[in-house]
């Protein structure tokens, strides 16, 4: 489908989602919060999909929500970063530039993040008397311990990419003229990996904060007996025994 504020692209089974307001900064308004959610489903539905790329274009990733759609465009991010932690492909946060407020709520729904050397990060909500939202009173605990989140939002802090890998915030961070092509490797080699697993392994590592160590071990024999009839895990078993290369396919 058309959309009025955002890139979709699909190449080598890896669909880009790049925010495309860069005279605000890619700061989410509702048209913007509109598109990211149909996109987010047009690349989960889409077969062809075997990872997600969320970019933004211009100086910034996203400076958060704008402020005149403030309301309108949270509920629909808050639709698609649920959609973002729960579909079965890999998704990368490629954080080209500042992420602040809900653009960095958005950036910690990633399953990697990946940040440019200039990139940057703030909670920015307590500027506006507000408290955080977009989950990152969800992820950032969980992520960083509860006195660095509540640091980040009562002093708006800002932190560079390098202490954001620092905090554990960030899994890779780039100089910007690497960046492009770092981030097209990584993508790739996740698009070539089994996503049934990947999918799985997601769930098990988001049940595990709320599960018992009982209910956790079996919800893994379930995840891994369900990998066993895959197609993937078949082809990789088979290239293992024979010390072989193996191509998965997603299957």
């Amino acid at each position: 489908m058309a959309y009025q504020t955002l890139r979709y692209e699909v190449k080598d089974a890896i669909a880009t989602l790049t925010l495309n307001r860069p005279d605000a900064y890619n700061a989410l308004n509702l048209t913007l919060g509109r598109d990211l959610f149909h996109a987010t489903l047009e690349a989960d539905e889409d077969p062809g999909v075997r990872c997600i790329v969320v970019t933004g274009a211009g100086k910034a990733f996203c400076a958060g929500g704008d402020v005149k759609d403030f309301a309108e465009a949270g509920d629909r991010v808050g639709v698609v970063i649920k959609d973002l932690a729960r579909t079965v492909k890999p998704v990368i946060m490629a954080v080209n530039g500042v992420a602040a407020g809900g653009g960095m709520s958005l950036a910690l729904a990633g399953d990697l993040v990946v940040a440019a050397e200039s990139a940057k990060f703030t909670m920015a909500y307590s500027r506006i008397a507000a408290s955080p939202d977009g989950s990152s009173s969800y992820f950032l605990p969980r992520l960083i311990g509860l006195r660095r989140a509540l640091e980040l939002h009562y002093t708006n802090r800002v932190l560079t990419a390098r202490e954001a890998l620092d905090w554990g915030l960030v899994n890779r961070v780039h100089p910007d003229a690497e960046f492009p092509g770092a981030l097209a490797g990584l993508a790739r080699e996740l698009a070539a990996g089994p996503t049934l697993a990947f999918g799985r392994a997601k769930q098990l590592f988001h049940q595990s904060t709320q599960e018992s160590l009982e209910t956790q071990m079996e919800l893994e024999a379930q995840a891994i007996a369900a990998c066993g009839h895959t197609e993937d895990f078949q082809a990789g078993v088979k290239a293992f025994a024979a010390k072989q290369p193996v191509s998965f396919r997603g299957r």
